[in-house]
């Protein structure tokens, strides 16, 4: 009743005449022993007094009460609505957050043990100094507002010297436009942030202050799993594992029954070792991949292009591969388990191997030894090679390969899946199959290079050698498989497939020539062709130069017959009259004779074969022309995803000064040499073929320059001379608009080498000793030309490909010696044989 009244005392909108109707109220319900309300009010005595009328109950859905209901309403509404909203948004975050795993290699910080501890102060200074500098490289690139973070997961040695980083970069954006995350544009991004040193022409550059590879720079697109893995937010099964004895094995064993398996072992061994990792059995569901697999890596992290090997279905056949470095990295992921999964296996130490011989054969017709992959049984790692060098006792034995469940055939331009092997200068392409080859080589001196694949670990090679007499591959009575297997000839064209590749069974109507015939011995046409047809070879019996030229002959001026194949255009006079290298196709001006020593401008349409190669519009590179549609130039131009895609190429040819060519053609093709070593420049060449030939109507202002003749001997102190557009001095910002041209002097091997070191065979120096004349950044890939004194032809003897500095004083600067790459290039420019 207080709280009733003190409330209508302060309610100002209460009338006076209320207030006395209350006060008598009170006073009558308030008399002692009674209880208000309760009962019904008394009758009157007397005279009677006016009916009270009772008070009316508020209603409930009064206006004041659904203001409150309604506002409750609304704020129920609101955190309901924000709650919902902030699942979403944490949801949608989640779906467009975009990972990017990679690592780099910085050269110039040595390792520490406290490095393999992530709670470490030393770990945790370097992890932040590479954060921050991966932070200001993207905060400040297009993908800024996407930006979200970095985070370096391993820092670890390696075998070259210097820090390997693993890291992380995290993106967030909306889904839409998820597409404009290539992973070329995010690793583009990185690498071009890396300034490298013009004058040393190393792949060292500065990245922000730290000096980071450029070659050992890697991104690739990443799993959000394996990422929540990696930074330990979702450890599950994680280990690092550090191995330093060489003797011991370090057992790899988990399995699970059910629920999910997904593991990381992060291997480690003392630098300057390999790690060997044995799988004896694993337990995954058969579905090539697509949920159970146990994956290899050549890191730390799981980056797709360190990937040496993937299992996708249970075996239990003992398998193992080696890295190329002393780190690797073992996923075992399998998200349902159903039934028994895991992994028993082992990993050890191993020292590196080196894949070289020389071999004495000396049996006849048998096999008398082994070669094989390297780390044989294992599965040979990406990138090895391995070389080895056959010598026969006598000249007239060759050597004879047995390869088991493997082949090799002639290398196409599409590239080798398998390996690719050069046997004396010719290329082949390796495959696997389910039976033995044969492959001879008819030379008592055979030089063999394996190159492995450049992706993954391949299956282990075995293969037997043993020489063969030449002139009679297989014995008597027997047939000669195109695979080099020998069948009794018997089991030729008896319709059972004896060869494996059928062969045997191949070409059976075709009817040897009549070798005692007199009209083939008159008329024939494999007469004194210069091949023994005949058993006896009396195709090639009492023969004079008189006899009429054949097809697989060269007919020379004077009507000479000259039995040698490809003798013409090959740089060397076969034919008295020199009509072999007439009409070759290459420049034999001798208008080019004056010249201003030390370097100058040269004269417009001295140098025809001259190219100037322009990406994205901007000079770049030099070339040679060597045939209507083909050039020649350096292959450390083309080094790069985006330098290898020949889309923003343009060739131009018959210039003199830039921007004034005479002919302009996009580039349609690239094709760099596949043993291109980045590191030491060694095989630095490259073909480039035009989208559209020159025409013969500007043959006056752009000519080929002749190609060497194979193995070409170069004399020391030779002159010759080196033409571009690059820049005239060391310390020049851009390159001359007007062709320059300077004399050089070829420098003696052994010279080079003491100078350099890292000289192969297959470079060249030349210059001048006390400096000033050489070439610089900019003619990379251009010619060095000399003029043969034999017949005045111009001779590309080399190709500008590196050298330290700009003309400085003993520092002659070094090409790619031409001469030793001619059958690569008649490979894709048969033309020019």
């Amino acid at each position: 009743m207080r709280q009733k009244m003190d409330n209508e005392k302060n309610d100002p909108s209460c009338k006076s005449s209320d207030l006395k109707i209350s006060n008598i109220s009170i006073q009558v319900v308030s008399v002692p022993g009674k209880l208000p309300g309760r009962r019904p009010p008394r009758k009157p005595i007397g005279k009677p007094r006016p009916r009270k009328q009772p008070k009316k109950r508020a209603p409930f859905w009064n206006v004041q009460n659904k203001i409150i209901l309604f506002t409750a309403f609304l704020f129920i509404l609101a955190v309901t609505a924000w709650t919902l909203l902030w699942l979403y948004i944490s949801k949608t975050e989640s779906k467009d957050a975009f990972y990017f795993v990679g690592m780099f290699r910085i050269t110039n910080i040595e390792f520490l043990p406290e490095y393999r501890q992530k709670e470490s102060r030393e770990f945790l200074s370097m992890a932040k100094t590479v954060q921050q500098v991966v932070n200001l490289v993207y905060t400040t690139s297009a993908f800024s507002k996407f930006y979200k973070q970095s985070v370096v997961a391993d820092v670890s040695s390696n075998n070259k010297g210097g820090l390997l980083v693993h890291f992380w970069i995290v993106f967030v954006m909306p889904h839409a436009k998820g597409h404009i995350f290539c992973e070329e544009c995010v690793a583009a991004i990185l690498k071009d942030s890396i300034q490298t040193s013009i004058i040393n022409r190393t792949s060292v550059g500065s990245l922000q202050g730290l000096a980071v590879d450029m070659d050992s720079v890697v991104l690739n697109a990443g799993l959000r799993s394996d990422y929540s893995s990696a930074v330990g937010s979702d450890n599950g099964c994680s280990r690092y594992l550090y191995a330093d004895h060489l003797t011991l094995r370090y057992p790899l064993e988990i399995s699970a029954t059910s629920g999910q398996l997904m593991c990381h072992f992060k291997l480690v061994a003392i630098v300057g070792y390999l790690i060997r990792l044995s799988i004896e059995s694993i337990q995954l569901e058969a579905d090539n991949c697509i949920t159970d697999s146990l994956t290899v890596y050549d890191s730390l992290l799981p980056i797709r292009s360190a990937i040496l090997y993937r299992i996708c279905e249970p075996t239990r056949t003992l398998m193992s591969f080696v890295s190329t470095n002393n780190l690797m990295l073992v996923t075992l992921k399998s998200p349902y388990v159903r039934r028994l999964a895991g992994i028993r296996a082992y990993f050890e130490v191993i020292p590196e191997q080196k894949c070289e011989s020389t071999i004495l054969v000396k049996e006849i017709n048998s096999f008398e030894g082994k070669i094989s992959s390297p780390y044989y049984p294992s599965y040979y790692p990406p990138k090895c090679k391995c070389t080895w060098t056959f010598q026969t006792s006598l000249s007239t034995l060759g050597i004879a390969l047995k390869f088991y469940n493997y082949s090799i055939t002639k290398k196409s331009a599409k590239g080798c899946e398998h390996g690719w092997w050069e046997i004396n200068e010719h290329m082949y392409c390796g495959s696997y199959m389910d039976h033995e080859t044969i492959f001879r080589v008819p030379s008592p001196l055979v030089h063999i290079q394996l190159q492995c694949s450049s992706r993954l670990s391949d299956k282990p090679l075995l293969v037997e050698y043993g020489g063969y007499n030449i002139s009679q591959p297989c014995p008597a009575g027997s047939f000669r498989c195109s695979s080099g297997l020998c069948v009794p000839q018997a089991q030729r064209c008896d319709g059972v497939n004896d060869c494996f590749d059928e062969s045997d069974e191949l070409f059976c109507v075709t009817v040897k020539p009549a070798c005692n015939s007199s009209i083939f011995r008159q008329h024939g046409p494999l007469v004194c062709d210069g091949f023994r047809d005949c058993e006896d070879g009396q195709d090639e019996q009492n023969c004079t130069r008189s006899i009429p030229c054949t097809s697989r002959t060269f007919k020379c001026g004077n009507d000479i017959c000259f039995r040698k194949q490809n003798a013409q255009c090959d740089g060397i006079v076969d034919c008295p009259d020199g009509s072999d290298e007439e009409g070759c196709g290459c420049s034999r001006s001798s208008s080019f004779l004056h010249r201003i020593v030390g370097g100058s401008d040269s004269q417009e349409g001295t140098w025809p074969w001259q190219v100037s190669l322009h990406f994205v519009g901007s000079a770049y590179c030099g070339a040679s022309v060597i045939s209507r549609e083909w050039l020649l130039s350096a292959a450390h131009c083309f080094h790069g995803n985006r330098l290898s895609d020949p889309t923003p190429w343009t060739a131009h040819l018959g210039m003199y000064v830039q921007g004034n060519a005479k002919f302009v053609s996009p580039v349609r093709r690239i094709v760099v040499h596949e043993y291109y070593n980045s590191q030491t420049f060694d095989y630095d060449i490259a073909l480039l073929q035009l989208s559209i030939a020159w025409p013969e109507t500007l043959k006056q202002l752009i000519q080929p320059i002749c190609i060497p003749p194979a193995g070409q001997k170069v004399r020391s102190g030779e002159k010759c001379w080196v033409t571009g557009w690059g820049r005239r001095h060391e310390t020049d910002s851009k390159g001359s608009p007007v062709l320059q041209q300077a004399e050089v002097e070829l420098i003696d091997q052994t010279v080079c080498v003491s100078t350099y070191g890292i000289i192969t065979s297959r470079m060249l120096c030349a210059g001048v000793m006390s400096g000033k004349s050489d070439a610089c950044k900019g003619d990379s890939g251009g010619p060095l030309s000399c003029r043969r004194k034999s017949d005045g032809k111009w001779i590309l003897t080399g190709i500008v490909s590196w050298g330290h500095g700009c003309g400085r004083p003993n520092f002659p600067g070094v090409y790619t010696r031409v001469s030793n790459f001619v059958p690569w290039i008649h490979k894709y420019v048969p033309s020019l044989l």
